[in-house]
């Protein structure tokens, strides 16, 4: 029977320069359906413990699912995971864009990478066929010049780059992984692991058509959703993600100055209203998304052009408001040089505005900065570190590193300035003002991350009647954002599970539930019409639920426990500033919820570790 999917991966043995073609039993599909639980399935089963996420022996898998490619919004995303250089735990991204469905149009649903080339090289995929190609010549290249360089080497426009940057070949612990210059698998550091291997680069160019196995059925669910998605009224389409800037620091949650604050006097400066009004010049998207989320932006006298897209929120916030920076036009800049040097937005921003914290303290000094007067406020500055960090150069060498480890070498106490969980910094979302993060950042197992589950708000509007959750999970009355008792670890813990539901079906947050239109029975309908299957929401519940076990038996595994699953000290001081000024979390309750979740999740209360049942519940026995 035809079905959306191939049954087959690609194995790539860099070491070697040997490549063959792996069959996927269709119970492998049904049990993890793709993305990350297919990913966490391989890294469990083939990456021995201990080992050093920088030499060959870990694998960097890219994967997509069972509906990657198909025509209904949102279905573009595909999943790369590794163990991370970052935290030294398991790594995951998820990235939108058009190489997910190429490599599909491609022949293959996924591909494992092992071992280290001898010399740079890329790895052309077309057609169902690949090879492995010299890349010398792009090694050390900005990821423009390596996008127009392959374009002209292959006589091709139409190809699909996915490469690591400059950031990865010199193995920050922080670089990303960028398809079309402008779709980023921004955390974990994965960058840093695909430059370890040497590879710069996967080249995807597919003429294959692949179709859902009902196609009338499809059609229906396509149709469906464009009834019930509402575009001219959807300010995520009019404003992007940087449609959150004024709404979070009018509710005193924008994180300002390090985390010092939650209000940042210069927000609609950086606003995404501001962008729309003054260097927005396209609104861009992802493989058949009606969303249209990206933003594409020029500022000639800067040199910053639309060809790398434009800032998203977390950029805007990373390195302006947490910086201290208030000029639109300077964010933009960075972002282009983030773009170009291929790091992760999040961590660069969060651990420039360490350094600064640092350097007010007179931890850090205008000598061991080179000269660069580092205080919050000064543009010219970030954007001077994120080269040096990009190229580890003087100062940058050491941020490279991360805040944890630069702390580390600091001393002085400069560990009360690095906001990390498990040694990944700290996206630009406050847990002091929404409650629910504090659990999600503590128990993400790639460390702190925003992806975790819907954040707070949106559990505001939990209501008995027409909540796009009230059926489905059972969450039928509103919780206040700073609740943080029972309720809310219930709400994170059934969201959760949809969330870790859409890292494996390939699913955009932003098109689903509670965010978007995309409901879960519509989601489960598709998924049915894709494979020929004859699933429900309780199976597709359960492989968000399983990835999330096998996440937390992978860090296990890796000597990681509860002592792990803790905020940065700040969380439990007072915010700073702005209407929830003097908000906390608690210290003492944070540990009560904590292990509250884990008895939701099947888990030890004092450890973490799952129960033998909740294996066995889960086919992980």
């Amino acid at each position: 029977m035809a079905t959306a999917y191939h049954g087959k991966i690609l194995r790539v043995d860099l070491s070697e320069g040997r490549l063959w073609t792996e069959e996927v039993p269709e119970v492998l599909y049904r049990r993890y359906l793709g993305g990350g639980a297919l990913a966490c399935h391989y890294l469990l089963k083939e990456l021995p413990p201990s080992l050093d996420p920088l030499g060959p022996e870990n694998r960097l898998i890219f994967m997509t699912s069972v509906i990657t490619g198909l025509m209904i919004s949102g279905a573009n995303r595909y999943t790369a995971a590794a163990k991370s250089p970052l935290t030294g735990g398991y790594g995951e991204a998820e990235a939108g864009g058009w190489w997910g469905p190429e490599l599909k149009a491609a022949g293959f649903d996924g591909i494992i990478i092992s071992g280290c080339a001898p010399k740079p090289v890329y790895l052309l995929i077309a057609d169902g066929k690949a090879e492995l190609r010299d890349a010398s010549r792009y090694w050390g290249e900005l990821s423009g010049e390596v996008q127009d360089g392959l374009e002209t080497e292959l006589g091709d426009k139409r190809i699909r780059v996915l490469q690591t940057g400059v950031a990865g070949e010199k193995l920050v612990r922080f670089a990303a992984i960028v398809n079309q210059l402008k779709h980023f698998h921004g955390r974990s550091g994965l960058g840093a692991v695909m430059g370890s291997k040497r590879l710069k680069a996967i080249v995807v160019r597919g003429r294959h058509k692949y179709e859902p196995a009902n196609k009338d059925g499809a059609k229906v669910i396509f149709n469906w959703f464009k009834e019930h998605y509402d575009r001219e009224n959807d300010t995520m389409h009019k404003l992007g993600t940087s449609r959150g800037v004024l709404l979070l620091d009018k509710a005193g949650i924008l994180p300002t100055r390090n985390f010092q604050q939650g209000s940042f006097e210069l927000a609609k400066e950086v606003s995404g209203q501001k962008m729309a009004e003054t260097i927005l010049t396209k609104t861009g998207t992802c493989y058949a998304c009606s969303v249209a989320c990206k933003r594409e932006v020029d500022v000639p006298e800067l040199g910053v052009t639309s060809k790398y897209g434009g800032p998203e929120y977390e950029t805007i916030a990373a390195n302006g408001a947490l910086c201290g920076v208030g000029d639109l036009k300077k964010i933009a800049k960075v972002n282009q040089l983030l773009s170009q040097y291929v790091l992760d937005s999040i961590s660069t921003g969060a651990t420039i505005a360490f350094a600064m914290e640092c350097f007010e303290h007179g931890l850090l000094t205008k000598e061991d900065m080179g000269g660069i007067e580092l205080r919050f406020g000064n543009a010219d500055a970030v954007e001077t570190l994120v080269q040096m960090i990009g190229r580890r150069e003087g100062i940058g060498d050491l941020l490279a590193e991360g805040v944890r480890r630069a702390a580390a070498k600091i001393g002085k106490g400069a560990e009360r300035f690095a906001h990390h969980v498990k040694g990944q910094e700290l996206p630009m979302h406050e847990p002091r003002g929404k409650k629910g993060l504090a659990i999600a950042y503590a128990v993400s197992p790639t460390g702190a991350d925003h992806m975790e589950a819907p954040h707070d708000p949106l559990y505001e509007g939990f209501h008995h009647s027409g909540n796009p959750l009230g059926g489905p999970l059972g969450l039928i009355e509103p919780i206040d954002m700073l609740d943080f008792g029972p309720r809310k670890v219930k709400a994170f813990f059934q969201c959760q599970k949809v969330w870790s539901l859409y890292n494996s079906v390939g699913m955009c947050d932003f098109v689903g539930v509670p965010i978007g239109s995309l409901t879960l029975d519509k989601l489960v309908e598709y998924v049915n019409h894709a494979t020929g299957w004859d699933t429900s929401l309780y199976e597709l519940l359960k492989v968000g639920e399983r990835a999330n076990t096998m996440m937390r038996l992978f860090n296990l595994r890796e000597g990681f426990g509860r002592a792990d699953d803790m905020l940065p000290p700040r969380m439990f001081e007072p915010i700073g500033n702005g209407v929830l000024e003097g908000e906390r979390i608690d210290p003492e309750q944070f540990q009560k919820m904590l292990s509250l979740y884990y008895q939701m999740c099947g888990w030890d209360p004092e450890t973490g570790v799952p129960t033998e049942a909740k294996l066995a519940d889960l086919d992980l026995e």
